[in-house]
């Protein structure tokens, strides 16, 4: 069994270069972390004034208009799960719903966006516009929203001609640097539309987790070999999982590739590199129909919860923060403690980097009081995969 170390915040700030070195920990801390609001706000269902509820929620974090007016913004979607092996079902909504799509474009172009870019990686590693209506979106009617409306799988290369290189502000927790699909760069704001919903190893998926899939499987895939694979079809397991293999030649390494092969280890430190390289500017959590515990429906044992809540929040280790509480979990718990079960918790790892605060006294809550929008999610992600059953 790999031994997983948990450095504190103490260790953090006070541990010399070579065990920071060891540990894959950085050495770079902020003492106060950023504070920013967040919003919460009732809505039933994706029928109850949906736009309505939205602009309210934005408004409630000082509008959004100074923020985008004139402005590509990427709108990074959470569509997780090959629809193949895991077709859409209404009983389990664990991916962006389409209505909450519409919403935000069409309020980002009330605001003056001058393009929106909506962005996610998944397979096949193709352009066709036809696997983006196979979520359920209504293609047309979000072309006709009033602002450019453009669509990029980022699964690779996608529409541009060279990946960019990324470097990790504090060095990094396990790539110094990570090469993504174009559009990470060419705009001007990086809003996320994630869900609120339980992880298999991170504990909980929101704006943190989101940012997971900025990596392209092209790069980062289990089939990626030693050049690279514009035709991925494998997830990122091997590369970012368990560390098995090797990113291709040309990709920067891993920066102690010898120490834990973990995933609840290496996942959360990942998702946390990549908010440090491409950070979100705008966060927002769909919390009105989703799942528990787990991700996915290849998880066993995950049933539907309606918390009936959005949140937004210009820092997403914010939102993440009010997101857990609305959970019914610590944000400033860690591994050993649920919704952790097997793996550290991505935000305090963004908050000994300086992302944000997980400290809810710091953190004004605009809108719904944490205390009358909070639902049990219960003890986190403890069923088993479909693997794990196959092999038992």
């Amino acid at each position: 069994m790999t031994h997983v170390l948990t450095p504190t915040r103490r260790e953090v700030l006070a541990g010399a270069a070579a065990a920071a070195a060891t540990l894959g920990t950085p050495t770079f801390l902020k003492a106060d972390p950023p504070a920013q609001p967040v919003a919460v706000v009732r809505c039933r269902n994706y029928n109850d004034d949906l736009t309505g509820k939205m602009s309210t929620l934005f408004d409630q974090i000082g509008g959004i208009d100074k923020l985008v007016k004139g402005k590509t913004v990427a709108l990074k979607l959470n569509l997780t799960g090959k629809p193949m092996r895991f077709p859409i079902d209404p009983q389990f909504p664990y991916r962006t719903n389409p209505s909450t799509v519409e919403s935000v474009v069409h309020l980002l172009a009330k605001a003056g966006a001058r393009r929106v870019r909506i962005l996610e990686s998944f397979f096949p590693a193709r352009q066709d516009m036809d696997l983006w209506t196979r979520y359920g979106l209504d293609v047309k009617a979000i072309d006709n929203l009033g602002t450019k409306v453009e669509w990029e799988n980022v699964q690779n290369l996608g529409y541009g001609k060279q990946y960019v290189r990324l470097k990790v502000p504090w060095g990094g927790y396990m790539f110094p640097a990570y090469h993504l699909n174009h559009s990470y760069v060419d705009c001007d704001v990086y809003a996320s539309l994630s869900k609120m919903k339980n992880h298999w190893i991170a504990g909980v998926t929101m704006s943190l987790k989101n940012n997971f899939g900025d990596t392209p499987c092209s790069l980062y895939g289990g089939d990626c070999g030693p050049s690279g694979n514009e035709h991925a079809t494998q997830e990122r397991g091997p590369v970012c999982h368990s560390g098995t293999t090797a990113p291709p030649k040309g990709i920067d390494a891993e920066l102690h590739p010898n120490f834990s092969h973990d995933p609840g280890y290496r996942v959360p430190r990942i998702a946390v590199d990549q908010v440090g390289i491409r950070p979100i500017d705008l966060a927002i959590v769909d919390g009105i129909d989703t799942i528990r515990g787990g991700e996915g429906t290849w998880i066993k044992g995950v049933e539907m919860i309606r918390p009936g809540v959005m949140l937004a929040g210009r820092n997403p280790v914010c939102v993440d923060a009010v997101g857990m509480a609305i959970m019914g979990y610590d944000p400033q718990g860690d591994r050993g403690k649920p919704p952790f079960v097997r793996g550290n918790s991505a935000l305090k790892l963004a908050e000994a980097v300086g992302l944000g605060t997980t400290n809810l006294n710091r953190i004004e809550v605009a809108g719904l009081p944490i205390a009358k929008a909070r639902i049990d999610f219960g003890p986190g992600p403890v069923g088993k995969t479909m693997s794990e059953l196959r092999h038992a």
